[in-house]
């Protein structure tokens, strides 16, 4: 699939790259030719990304980092600016759960972490790299978002993660009209289910061999991320019934 969209010279940046779909992600935006930059906290699961990259012939950057940490993110888009005059591709993919339960037992705390990690930190990152993206030929931002029926609020006991996800769409939303006479698309994923640690988490009962792999659905984020893409503004369900 990557053969199909050239990213040779871009550079990318993608959260949550450690594992499941962002490392997928970044392999397959590497192997496309970008040089990609990966952030995580862990760091093991970095190099392990990186490992695979660097043996397909690609290119990486780690970041490990927080995205809890609020105030560090500020300082990302100038760090990227000099090291490496820019940024084209961002790829808003961490997240968290949080807990399955009815709203009346969600904790504050826990609710704040939800809704630090899923929106609050895409709206900081997305303030530090705007700069950046507006400057390059064909920024690129694309944040990864949940099912339909979840945002919607028809799932019980989804309450954190559902309304920290109709949010994330709601930024990218009014992100993509602030940007539509620029050369920048903004866009949205839904990956449908997919077999990840957050999938089995959510749903453990599941028979996660009869998904799809995080590789298997790398090519709509190749689309999106090209020159090529006329796509913004968009949810983008990925259809995995075929894969």
């Amino acid at each position: 699939m990557s053969n199909l969209f050239d990213l040779s010279g871009k550079t990318a940046l993608i959260t949550g790259a450690s594992r499941g779909i962002g490392a997928a992600v970044a392999k397959a935006y590497a192997k496309a030719g970008a040089h990609v930059v990966l952030m995580a906290r862990t760091v093991g699961g970095l190099e392990e990304v990186d490992d695979a990259i660097r043996a397909a012939g690609g290119t990486a950057t780690l970041i490990s980092q927080d995205l809890m940490e609020l105030d560090k993110i500020d300082i990302l888009g100038p760090a990227l600016a000099d090291r490496f005059g820019g940024l084209d591709i961002f790829v808003g993919n961490a997240g968290l759960l949080g807990p399955l339960t009815p709203l009346s037992h969600i904790s504050a705390k826990e609710w704040d972490k939800v809704m630090t990690l899923n929106m609050t930190a895409n709206f900081r990152l997305i303030r530090t790299l705007d700069p950046l993206l507006r400057a390059s030929q064909a920024g690129r931002v694309i944040v990864v978002s949940t099912g339909a029926h979840v945002i919607r609020g028809e799932k019980a006991y989804w309450g954190a993660y559902a309304a920290s996800k109709a949010g994330l769409e709601a930024l990218a939303r009014t992100y993509a009209a602030e940007t539509q006479k620029t050369n920048m698309r903004v866009n949205i994923i839904n990956p449908g289910a997919v077999r990840t640690a957050m999938r089995a988490s959510a749903v453990p009962g599941e028979d996660s061999e009869q998904l799809p792999a995080p590789d298997d659905i790398t090519g709509t984020f190749l689309e999106l991320a090209s020159e090529s893409c006329q796509k913004h503004g968009e949810t983008i369900s990925i259809d995995n019934s075929n894969i």
